[in-house]
């Protein structure tokens, strides 16, 4: 089937310019104020959160602030719930060739979506994708089991995997694994579109302030329900206290980030109302085991020891967030934390331990974590003053979000404080791109732990179909990963978002995929 384009057939191309100078009216209310007052705003849904995007392109990125945007350009095969059940989205349904050896999916698509430049979505689009997917360093963890896609006819794929992987429709709703447009990708590269995406999803870009703003409009061809707000506009304010006052004056709407230290502002607020739930996340302290003096056990013991991390997790995150014992938590499925022992608090075992591994008198270290999340730094000041009481001399160090990963991925921190959403809601999720040997650096792996027995347990426990057999597995991964302590798991994740009263209809989404185009305004 020939690929259609719709320009000249139904007029779009002159809608899309209309609707860009009804974006440019628009934007001249949001910004511009009434007397000094809140500012007047009709149809524009305003969005704060503490830092920009890395780029655009899913198959690219794969960080919480990204994916935040990259939720609304396009759209997967198919929707996670909130329940983490999967739904048709661009696939219309889905069965395996052989349900009992799961690495072969046929894949059924909707007929009739629409690019955000008119072109209709096809298969060779949705081939093209995934199997671009399957080859991204970045997201390894999330598509390398994908062998090949191939098109079948314009509306079926069947995407055939290397090994039986039972939870990999789940997967196919992760934002790594939208839709892009070939053909956009092919002639213009992948660089530039990733500052200019080409989706299937409820909003399209239309402008990108670098460091301030993303801004998008209402894609009124969009295949689903459309979104009711006509403008979305991502704000990146980085100092949350400066997000928190937008949020009181009524210049932005929704303030993700909230900090604990400000939840009862929120909640006090008659105008305001504070969401609080706990997530699929892990917040962590990832220490650097390829070189000394991390890639010495003992030490990064000593340094476990040397933490209380109770008072840690209660003076940071004043109880809206608890400690936790295992690198996945609770929430998700096979998550061992009930069955992990907790590092203690013995400072004298730490310094044995440091005069073990040749530090009788300490050492030098730097610990970086990023702006925009003020609990990491506080994070970094309280093991600071912990570790300097065994001898520790720990500097910190505050990046901005790009700079931070893109050292990160270089493995420049001695010590590192980031998290991790196992959005998924399966556990190879939360621990292939973070442990196996194959993710180093930007794949997940910021530890840059190399452990064999747990790259060949990660390997079975993909491979294995038996659900118990394979919670089993991945205790042994969750308990060999404690005994090593490539991290410090410092805490649960919560989302904590403040939202004004008049934005009806928000749900927090556990995997951090919130929807913004189901949202409207009252009064």
């Amino acid at each position: 089937m020939m690929r259609k384009m719709l320009w000249a057939e139904t007029g779009l191309k002159a809608r899309l310019r209309l609707a860009a100078g009804a974006l440019a009216l628009s934007l001249a209310l949001v910004f511009t104020g009434c007397g000094g007052g809140v500012v007047a705003r009709t149809d524009t849904l305003i969005v704060a959160q503490g830092a920009m995007p890395t780029n655009l392109d899913p198959t690219l990125s794969n960080d919480i602030p990204t994916a935040t945007l990259i939720f609304h350009i396009y759209d997967t095969l198919v929707y996670v719930d909130y329940d983490m059940m999967p739904r048709p989205n661009l696939a219309t349904s889905w069965e395996w060739v052989d349900p009992a050896n799961p690495d072969q999916l046929r894949v059924f698509l909707r007929q009739g979506v629409l690019f955000h430049n008119g072109d209709e979505l096809t298969a060779s689009d949705v081939a093209f994708s995934l199997n671009r997917a399957s080859v991204a360093p970045i997201i390894g963890g999330i598509a390398s089991m994908i062998q090949n896609v191939s098109v079948v006819n314009d509306h079926e794929v069947l995407i055939t995997l290397e090994f039986p992987f039972v939870p990999f429709v789940n997967f196919l709703g992760h934002t790594a694994l939208s839709i892009v447009n070939e053909r956009v990708i092919t002639e213009i590269g992948e660089a530039a579109h990733s500052q200019a995406p080409v989706g299937t999803g409820p909003f399209r870009l239309t402008n990108i302030v670098t460091g301030d703003r993303v801004e998008f409009v209402r894609w009124d061809y969009f295949w689903g329900e459309p979104a009711i707000v006509e403008n979305l506009i991502v704000r990146v304010l980085a100092d949350a206290s400066t997000r928190l006052i937008a949020l009181e004056t009524g210049e932005i709407d929704i303030m993700l980030g909230v900090p604990p230290t400000d939840m009862s502002r929120i909640a006090g607020h008659p105008e305001l109302t504070l969401f609080h739930e706990e997530n699929f996340s892990t917040n962590y302290i990832a220490f650097n085991t390829s070189r000394p003096p991390f890639d010495d056990v003992r030490v990064r013991h000593a340094v476990q020891y040397a933490i209380d991390l109770d008072a840690m997790v209660q003076a940071v995150y004043l109880g809206a967030l608890a400690p936790t014992t295992g690198p996945i938590n609770s929430r998700v499925w096979a998550s061992a934390t009930d069955r992990l022992e907790p590092f203690a608090f013995n400072p004298e075992r730490a310094r044995e331990l440091l005069a073990e591994a040749g530090f009788p008198n300490g050492f030098s270290t730097v610990f970086f974590t990023n702006q925009g999340n003020p609990q990491r730094a506080d994070t970094g000041e309280i093991m600071q003053n912990m570790l300097r009481d065994v001898g520790i001399d720990m500097a910190v160090q505050i990046l901005e979000w790009g700079a931070f990963l893109d050292a990160s991925d270089r493995g420049e921190p001695d010590i590192l404080m980031i998290g991790w959403v196992t959005s998924t809601g399966d556990p190879d999720h939360g621990l292939w791109a973070n442990f196996h040997s194959s993710n180093l650096g930007a794949g997940g792996n910021r530890a840059f732990f190399v452990n064999a027995q747990v790259d060949a347990l990660l390997e079975a426990g993909r491979r294995e179909t038996d659900p118990a057999a394979r919670a089993e597995i991945y205790y042994q991964v969750q308990r060999i990963i404690r005994d090593e302590s490539p991290w410090i798991f410092q805490s649960a994740g919560s989302e904590i978002i403040g939202i004004r009263n008049n934005v009806q209809g928000f749900r927090v989404a556990p995997n951090q995929r919130h929807k913004f185009w189901t949202l409207s305004f009252t009064g």
